[in-house]
């Protein structure tokens, strides 16, 4: 499948604004990939795939996971929004063909992250966070700016910042998103 192809179905299947935020991502994690060393093409290809499932309904969302032999958690079951990432890890293989590993992993970790993502993981991660149709988050100009210079930093202080969202609003906290939060703390700490 060519990226007019899974431009065209995804245009398709996600309303206005998830297409533009799509295509904001794709973007920003080809410039971020050129930065840091990894496949631009693939990232472009992860970053317009990333929320392919986002538009599934719930009830879809777990059945294609537990069909595909993935945990649910239970965090998951009370927000099934989440599992989003997930379920398009599973579409983007059945449906537009997608094959790569990696890329396949980007999209599946891009919400919650996970500990010792690769280079293409980290850049799904962090240009979903940053890419520009997001303005509502404080200090994103300087984690704009950190994408490009510290990667590994970046990435633990988006999921700081999340973290410290979700306990300030008493959402539910994905235990992958702490346990990779305590991954890149850890490895900050000794480094």
């Amino acid at each position: 499948m060519t990226y007019t192809d899974i431009r065209k179905r995804l245009e398709g299947a996600l309303d206005e604004e998830r297409f533009e935020h799509t295509l904001g991502v794709a973007v920003t994690a080809r410039m971020m990939a050129r930065i840091h060393g990894a496949d631009a093409d693939a990232a472009y290809v992860a970053g317009l795939l990333h929320d392919c499932a986002k538009n599934v309904s719930h009830k879809d969302k777990i059945h294609m996971c537990e069909k595909a032999g993935l945990t649910v958690t239970s965090v998951e079951k009370e927000n099934p929004g989440l599992l989003h990432a997930k379920a398009g890890s599973i579409l983007a293989a059945k449906e537009y063909g997608i094959k790569d590993k990696d890329i396949l992993n980007s999209i599946s970790s891009h919400t919650t992250g996970r500990p010792g993502m690769s280079l293409l993981e980290k850049i799904i991660f962090v240009a979903d966070y940053i890419e520009p149709g997001r303005d509502e988050r404080p200090d994103l100009n300087e984690i704009r700016e950190e994408a490009f210079m510290d990667l590994d930093r970046c990435v633990l202080d988006i999921l700081d910042m999340t973290l410290k969202y979700l306990g300030d609003t008493a959402k539910a906290i994905d235990p992958m998103t702490k346990e990779t939060y305590d991954y890149y703390k850890s490895r900050a700490d000794k480094g």
